[in-house]
């Protein structure tokens, strides 16, 4: 009877541990209507998982989760807009909605809510930068452009917006390291990663770095699982020779890999108009500058299609090393013969022509041409 009794406690306060209590207050809408309760699917997808309804201008919701997850709520037949989502974690949540302005939502109460309150207070000037900037240009972009003038002026807009999203990712960066070991991290982080603003290293660096139930969010694993597809398709590229390859310079000049090879040869796709290669390209520069009297080589390939923003790019940036294009963008018949599906995309050649790895960034790019050259 007692171990009855004990395990039964047990089972309870295991339960009482992941319990989540969401504490609703709402303006604007009609006792009555119906609230749902959803999380995400393995598709990222809405998923209801409890209803309620208001009433005295409150909503609330009991229920137990096992781990954090995203979540929303909506009502019932109401077009008000798009609600901010929240975190559902064990703890008391607490919810204060006014239909009229969406915008002063508070989702408060539990330590990853507040945390991502920290993080949009921190950010609170970007959304308002982004905010006028939208509304000062409605005109331009409520319609498609029909002159090269209407597409200067799109795009002067589109670069203020690009400006605003490459600070954000850059706060994004210093949460993420200065909050380690949280469900808001692995968000920010899933974030980035699926954008190309994180490398696989990086993102695995920061999941390695989460407790045992972190590591189990929908979030985490789809980080896990696309590094581990990664390197899977890594080693199935590597130890084989690299196909040869010819294409034009800048200059007209067609240059083949064959005759490009160096004591150690890296391949390198990129684009002028992709941010993370031109982001990347001071490092490769110094790597180049460093080691290319030792027998580093690297020859660029270009998945552009304009050839005065490609041989600008290549200035602008001082990549002095061999560059070839065939000016065809995704079509490249060299992308396609090196399976590539997006930039930066590299590989490293030894002196025999063989791919000994790829995708390596930064350090350990620099190790690994490093060790085959034989330099310390």
């Amino acid at each position: 009877m007692k171990k009855t009794i004990l395990l039964s406690f047990i089972a309870l306060l295991l339960f009482s541990c992941n319990k989540y209590e969401i504490n609703g207050s709402v303006t604007g809408i009609n006792d009555g209507t119906k609230v749902i309760l959803y999380t995400q699917n393995e598709m990222g997808g809405p998923q209801p998982i409890d209803t309620s309804e208001v009433k005295d201008g409150k909503f609330e919701f009991n229920g137990k989760s096992e781990l954090p997850e995203i979540a929303q709520v909506s009502f019932d037949k109401q077009n008000i807009g798009y609600l901010p989502f929240f975190i559902l974690e064990k703890g008391t949540i607490e919810v204060t909605i006014d239909t009229k302005k969406l915008e002063n939502t508070k989702i408060e109460g539990t330590p990853n809510n507040d945390l991502y309150n920290q993080y949009n207070q921190a950010n609170k000037d970007i959304f308002e930068k982004a905010k006028k900037i939208n509304e000062e240009n409605a005109a331009i972009l409520s319609k498609a452009p029909t002159n090269d003038e209407e597409k200067a002026k799109g795009q002067a807009v589109v670069d203020q917006f690009m400006k605003l999203q490459e600070e954000m990712n850059t706060r994004s960066l210093k949460f993420i390291k200065a909050n380690p070991n949280t469900f808001v991290s692995v968000l920010l982080t899933e974030n980035l990663y699926f954008k190309g603003k994180m490398t696989d290293d990086e993102a695995k660096k920061v999941i390695d770095g989460l407790d045992a139930n972190l590591q189990k969010t929908r979030n985490a694993k789809s980080i896990s699982d696309m590094i581990k597809m990664n390197a899977s398709k890594k080693k199935k590229t590597t130890d084989k020779s690299a196909p040869d390859f010819k294409a034009k310079t800048p200059e007209g000049k067609t240059v083949s890999l064959k005759e490009s090879l160096g004591k150690v040869t890296i391949i390198d796709f990129w684009a002028s108009w992709c941010g993370p290669c031109r982001k990347e390209n001071p490092n490769v520069v110094a790597l180049y500058n460093e080691l290319h009297s030792k027998g580093l080589n690297i020859i660029g390939v270009s998945l552009d299609e304009d050839a005065s923003k490609w041989k600008e790019a290549i200035a602008k940036d001082q990549l002095t090393w061999t560059q070839v294009s065939n000016l065809k963008g995704w079509k490249d018949p060299i992308a396609t013969l090196y399976n590539v599906e997006q930039i930066p995309t590299t590989f490293i050649l030894d002196e025999k022509g063989v791919i000994v790895a790829k995708d390596l960034r930064g350090e350990e790019l620099k190790a690994k041409v490093k060790e085959l050259l034989g330099v310390k």
